[in-house]
This record gives structure tokens, sequence and C-alpha cells, in this order.
């Protein structure tokens, strides 16, 4: 029976994704606001920067269409795109927020969804 065989982009997408499902992944960020919320761009930007040490893989191109609210329970969802254009969906939660700071744990979907084509 023939095996099937990856390309490297998937590979990477597919260890980003395992990475963070098996080891798990949270961060932190202070916003200096009252109301603490975090733009889409800086959590976008955190996103990357977390799952790339999670996994000891190169920062991956993360989107982020709303900010997160500062608040416990908040939820909003990433897009991880592949180099070959594939995508994953990445989930954030506030897990808790003290003063201005906001800590959130971060988790890949299981399955990456095809690039267009």
């Amino acid at each position: 029976m023939p095996m099937a065989r990856s390309t490297p982009a998937t590979w990477s997408l597919s260890a980003v994704a395992a990475g963070a499902l098996l080891v798990g992944c949270s961060g932190s960020v202070s916003v200096g606001n009252s109301e603490p919320k975090l733009s889409s761009d800086k959590l976008a930007t955190t996103v990357s920067e977390k799952l790339a040490a999670t996994t000891n893989q190169p920062k991956p191109d993360i989107t982020c269409p709303e900010d997160l609210a500062g608040k416990v329970g908040a939820t909003t969802r990433c897009t991880l795109t592949a180099k070959d254009g594939s995508t994953l969906g990445v989930s954030v939660k506030v897990t808790s927020v003290e003063g201005d700071k906001i800590n959130f744990d971060i988790k890949a979907d299981d399955t990456a969804s095809p690039a267009p084509n």
C-alpha cells in the first residue's frame, strides 16, 4: 500500500498544530487601559510568538479578525496560514485579567483546511 507524502509546508503546519495541542500555550499582555482590550494586531503577533516558542518553529502567519476583550471567558478565533495556503483555526480564551494584564490560552484546531484552488 503506497504511503502519502507530506509537503514541508504541510509538515510545518502539522508540527505547529501538534505542538500547540500537546504542549498547550498561553500568553499574557499588558494593555494599559481602564477597560483592558487587546488589539487584533497585537493579539496576532503574541499568538504567533507563543506558537513559535512552543513548537520551536518559525513564527507562523497569524491573523485575528477582532480585538480580544479583557474579560474572563472572552474568546476569539484567529487563523494560521501556511506557506502553501492551507489554514488552521486557533482559539484564544481569556483565563484571567490582572489590572491591565490579559492572560489567555491558545489552542489550535485538530485539522487544517486545504489551500483554496
